[in-house]
């Protein structure tokens, strides 16, 4: 500093507070990174967060898959001017006042609804992974049989994935495409199976022809029911809608007095289980289908599910620890719902109580059904007890 120095020492002595004293080193590159990366996770968690939770609530924009149901509601069924419902043509109604009450209690297929869904938003997000299949399997039948208990049991399990709501594309929307159709179903992993049920199917004549075309491999299951009881559980599901409906036993005969039964309503005639199997049978050999006995599904769900997870494949995962009994209800109900952990039975739309009906009036049916029940236990190799 142009000072001489004398031993080693400054000839100015400068206190050392009054010297620059040194800076600590800057902190490493890696430890900065870290801290970005760290903080990059943070705002990346909940970016996806929030964007899974408007995925979910815009329909269209994603098709959840476990736990889903399908954002698309079923195209409503055609009507007839009066805005009644038609009928199964099998026999004609005789042109009558009677003939016009039967025409109004037609039922139309039911729109079941849905279960209850409750995944969280973020899980429902990574959920939407995966892919888009025509279904593998379809419940084709029958109506009042079981068929949403069915579907609501089977989507417990993790390989399971249904439409919740049941699509009619091969009776009503066949003109919509296969394009359509898929996209109605959930995204599935692979390993997972993509199903859907609709009871109509099983009454529809081009039904069989429809979906052997989209796949001869397609599995089928059919869940029966007694034909009369089938009948009078469809008759009271109408009755709930339209109170003004003629009494059972006067929408089942032709002619009372002569004992003969109107096959062209379609609460009988779906009932005629072998004639309907016929047309199915043309198109898919019998190995291809499954008939669930829907009186065991009711006593015993668990032992049905066991003979419907092997016919699909799947590891036996369903089992009694699923479900327990609702005596309120007289049906079995889920002790953990698909995407919830409370207990689950169907709405309140099932287990309704039956109208009192004529006993004569059910012994005659039961021998107008029983020839075609045989033929049914013969044609499928099972006797479900019917008779």
């Amino acid at each position: 500093m142009g000072q001489r120095l004398s031993g080693g020492r400054s000839c100015l002595d400068v206190p050392s507070r009054l010297l620059p004293q040194p800076q600590p080193p800057p902190p490493p590159v890696r430890r900065k990174l870290a801290l970005l990366f760290a903080m990059l996770c943070i705002w990346l968690y909940m970016f996806l967060y929030s964007c899974a939770g408007s995925c979910a609530a815009a329909p269209g924009l994603l098709l959840l898959g476990s736990g889903s149901r399908a954002v698309h509601d079923p195209p409503a069924l055609a009507t007839s001017p009066d805005g009644t419902f038609p009928r199964l043509p099998l026999q004609a109604a005789p042109a009558a006042p009677l003939a016009a009450g039967k025409e109004r209690a037609a039922s139309q297929e039911e729109q079941s609804p849905e279960a209850p869904n409750y995944p969280s938003p973020i899980t429902s997000f990574f959920s939407g992974s995966g892919s888009k299949q025509l279904p593998q399997a379809i419940i084709i039948g029958v109506k009042k049989g079981g068929t949403r208990a069915l579907l609501e049991f089977l989507r417990v399990h993790p390989d399971v994935r249904a439409v919740g709501a049941e699509p009619h594309f091969f009776d009503r929307s066949y003109d919509k495409g296969l394009a359509w159709y898929r996209d109605l179903m959930p995204r599935t992993l692979d390993g997972q199976i993509t199903m859907e049920k609709t009871p109509s199917y099983f009454v529809t004549r081009e039904a069989p022809a429809r979906i052997s075309a989209m796949s001869k491999d397609t599995k089928l299951i059919v869940v029966v029911r007694d034909p009369v009881t089938r009948a009078v559980s469809d008759y009271t599901q109408t009755l709930s809608k339209r109170p003004d409906i003629p009494p059972f036993e006067s929408l089942t005969f032709r002619n009372r007095s002569a004992g003969l039964i109107d096959t062209s309503w379609s609460a009988i005639q779906i009932g005629l289980y072998a004639r309907h199997l016929e047309h199915w049978l043309r198109h898919f050999p019998l190995r291809q289908m499954l008939f669930v006995s829907g009186e065991r599904l009711v006593r015993d769900p668990a032992g049905e599910l066991g003979r419907v997870q092997d016919f699909l494949g799947l590891k036996r995962i369903i089992t009694d620890k699923h479900f327990y009994f609702n005596k309120t209800k007289g049906f079995p109900c889920l002790k953990k719902a698909e995407g919830s952990s409370k207990p689950h039975c169907l709405g309140k739309t099932k287990g309704r109580a039956h109208p009192e009906i004529e006993r004569a009036a059910l012994q005659r049916l039961r021998d107008f059904y029983r020839p075609f029940n045989r033929k049914f236990y013969q044609m499928t190799g099972h006797d479900f007890g019917w008779d």
